[in-house]
């Protein structure tokens, strides 16, 4: 282990301090949190973690063992990386089982401080790595099992798992199971590696969607990560191998790091420009009051978008299509209604955290007051009735975009799904663009048919949006957009947001993912340039993928984008700059 020490002079050392000044082209080290252990009253944790973090390039911070969440809350909110150390057993309580004799030391205090910590990290999408305890508190934290004593409870024949050799030698090997793995590129692609190993209690099942990376001979779990998140643990302890010169296990920590690095960048990217999701329906799961200051059950409230750092989301009236008599169209206007006067209402009670922003600039003006933006929008113009005048009305309550159509053909178009009817917009549709060009509110074709789309495209005197649609070219659904409609969407200056539901996103709508995302804006961005595509979540619509299902998480695409090799410009354009245009343009176009 290489531990400077220098001559004890006091002078030199605080004429070295002074003079130390970072380069300003080489970015900070990104800051590595990791959770101590506990003895004897001491929150201490081994050296070796320390140097194999400083070694890889991080800058290690310990975190001591307390469990007040607003104290882990600030710490956590400082830190661009984690890692879950080793230690002693875990309470079985946790997993809702009794002890078994072979139980060992347990310590319940430390065991809810990693709990709370991995939780906060995880929350805010921070890459994790997990050792030994910290590979089993990861999957007892996602949902897996864990064996309390394997030599008692697994049933096959097995290898000894607590060496009594010293820490930084090998004692047996383990074996890679899955070549696809991020652990597989991590270890050079070796299928067989030599480590070491100190541990009683193991993973039995591995947590939901997570995969099994490496095994034991013996056939016990020795390694998992998650297939979209920077999540991976190991259960033997590369640190003492790393800091004393194994080259392999070091590579471990040098991935976890950079991971943290891209992070970090993520973070800054989000804290500099604005993020704005274009198409939330959050006021559509509250059927009555609710509450943007609390996580009641939604995938888009305000600590969601505070733990994502998201700046921005277009939370929509949405109202299913309908019959379409008088009586039901009021109805469905008085609804819109009632939903925009709702999310109106949590500026009143959440007035310290939020504002309602009708235009780009309030975004900004928002964002710098460190508050959290929301704009209206609606989804279905059978809100619309067949009252031209309702239009001036949403205008007013600050609507900044309507979705023409649903599931369903309407009294101003032929949808995607359903029978057509009008042969693309009707003769009232024309009129309703033709007003929402008056007004300065943009007109969104998600959900449309081909024929509206067109029809709209052609008709419309400013840039129009697809506010939550993605490529058909790599998803077959009617409410995707072709190769040529994208085409002909952005030589009108308009934007494509790609949508986060799963079955736009891959035709295994199961297998959907935040790579499967990624892939569709990068098609987007090649076929049409960066400056025609955002993001449209339709979270609280059914919009969710594998590492990206609430606003906290959005960041996530982020740190893919950065791997994909976008700039930051790049960067901000998708996550809002070219949506804030289109309305600029539009809005600019009323004269109200």
């Amino acid at each position: 282990m290489n531990m400077q020490v220098r001559r004890p002079s006091l002078e030199a050392l605080y004429r070295e301090v002074d003079n130390f000044t970072p380069k300003k082209e080489k970015p900070q080290p990104p800051r590595i949190g990791i959770s101590s252990n506990r003895k004897d009253g001491l929150s201490c944790i081994a050296e070796t973690y320390v140097q194999s973090v400083l070694q890889a390039g991080g800058a290690p911070v310990l975190i001591p063992v307390i469990t007040d969440i607003e104290a882990i809350t600030a710490i956590v909110s400082g830190l661009d990386g984690l890692l879950i150390s080793g230690g002693g057993d875990m309470n079985p309580l946790y997993v809702s089982e009794e002890p078994v004799p072979q139980l060992q030391d347990v310590d319940t205090f430390r065991d809810e401080f990693d709990l709370i910590l991995l939780r906060l990290a995880t929350n805010r999408q921070l890459p994790v790595m997990g050792i030994c305890r910290g590979h089993q508190i990861i999957n007892v934290a996602f949902g897996g099992s864990v064996y309390q004593d394997i030599y008692s409870q697994h049933e096959g024949k097995l290898i000894k798992h607590s060496q009594t050799l010293s820490r930084e030698y090998a004692s047996h090997s383990v074996r890679i199971t899955d070549p696809t793995s991020r652990l597989f590129e991590i270890l050079k692609k070796e299928t067989n590696v030599l480590v070491n190993s100190f541990h009683h209690q193991a993973i039995k099942e591995v947590a939901p969607e997570f995969r099994e990376t490496a095994v034991a001979p013996d056939g016990i779990n020795e390694a998992m990560e998650h297939p979209e998140k920077e999540i991976f643990s190991v259960q033997w302890h590369p640190e003492a191998m790393a800091s004393n010169g194994d080259e392999l296990m070091q590579e471990l920590f040098k991935h976890h790091v950079e991971a943290a690095r891209l992070f970090k960048e993520a973070k800054r990217i989000h804290q500099r420009n604005v993020i704005l999701d274009s198409h939330t329906d959050t006021p559509m799961i509250f059927p009555g009051q609710f509450n943007l200051g609390e996580k009641e059950g939604g995938k888009v409230n305000l600590p969601l978008m505070e733990e994502g750092l998201v700046d921005a989301a277009i939370m929509v009236a949405y109202i299913p299509q309908g019959k379409r008599d008088d009586a039901s169209l009021h109805q469905a206007t008085d609804f819109a209604i009632n939903r925009l006067n709702e999310i109106h209402r949590q500026m009143e009670i959440n007035r310290g955290r939020m504002n309602i922003a009708h235009t780009p600039q309030e975004v900004w003006v928002t964002k710098d007051a460190g508050k959290k933006a929301i704009m209206l929008g609606i989804e279905n113009g059978y809100a619309i009735g067949k009252d031209l005048g309702n239009i001036a009305r949403f205008k007013k309550l600050g609507v900044s975009y309507i979705t023409l159509c649903h599931n369903g053909s309407n009294d101003i178009c032929d949808s995607a799904r359903g029978e057509a009817e009008w042969g693309g917009l009707s003769p009232f549709g024309k009129e309703v663009v033709a007003e929402m060009n008056r007004l300065g509110i943009m007109v969104d074709v998600s959900h449309a048919a081909e024929s509206t789309f067109y029809d709209a495209l052609e008709l419309s005197q400013l840039p129009i949006i697809a506010s939550h649609s993605s490529a058909r070219a790599l998803c077959n659904h009617p409410r995707n957009l072709t190769d040529d409609q994208l085409k002909a969407l952005a030589a009108k200056q308009g934007v494509v947001q790609i949508c986060l539901y799963k079955g736009f996103i891959n035709e295994d709508a199961e297998k959907a993912s935040l790579t499967d995302a990624v892939r569709h804006i990068n098609h987007i961005v090649n076929l049409i340039g960066i400056n025609h595509v955002g993001i449209g979540s339709d979270f609280d619509g059914d919009g969710e993928l594998i590492g990206c299902r609430a606003s906290n998480e959005l960041i996530n695409i982020t740190v893919r984008l950065l791997k994909e090799g976008y700039s930051e410009n790049d960067i901000a354009k998708i996550w809002g700059g070219n949506l804030l245009r289109v309305m600029s343009r539009v809005q600019t176009a009323y004269n109200g």
